[in-house]
Parts: structure tokens; C-alpha cells; sequence
């Protein structure tokens, strides 16, 4: 495979990427206003806990499990701000 290739490849791949976190962010959102009806607190340490640890679990490289909770936990921060926007 060329370059080329390759990155026409990755550029695909980073579009469905950036759909699918919009789509996770609208879902986190939506969660926010059900918690916030319900009177619940947006931040969830033990939820963010089970993320982290699935998201590490499932991933079998090369991303190493430190970058993987690193990723993860820049998108949860990403998310928090949604929520507090409420």
C-alpha cells in the first residue's frame, strides 16, 4: 500500500472517529438532562471508573493501556464541560 493509500485510509478512518464522538457526546448530553431531571450529580466518579477500566480492558494494541486512559480521559473532560453547558 502507498502513502497515498495509507493516508486516504487514516483521513476515512479519523471522519468516522469524529462521527462517532459526536455521537457519543449527544448520548452523554442527553444523560446529563435525565440526571439533571432526576436531581442527580453529572459526575459520576464510578461511571468514569468503568469506562476507563473497560476501554483498557478491550484494547489489545498498539495503543498501550496508559494512552488508551489518556484518550479517554480527555474525552470524559470533553463530555463534563457538555453537561456543566446545561
Amino acid at each position: 500500500m502507498t502513502l497515498q493509500a495509507l493516508r486516504k485510509h487514516i483521513d476515512r478512518l479519523d471522519g468516522q472517529l469524529l462521527r462517532l464522538l459526536n455521537q457519543r457526546a449527544s448520548l452523554a448530553v442527553r444523560a446529563g438532562r435525565l440526571k439533571k431531571r432526576q436531581g442527580r450529580r453529572l459526575f459520576d466518579p464510578k461511571r468514569e471508573q468503568t469506562v476507563l477500566r473497560q476501554m483498557t480492558h478491550a484494547n489489545h494494541g498498539p495503543l498501550s493501556a496508559q494512552a488508551v486512559r489518556a484518550i479517554y480521559r480527555e474525552i470524559l473532560r470533553q463530555i463534563r464541560r457538555l453537561e456543566r453547558a446545561l
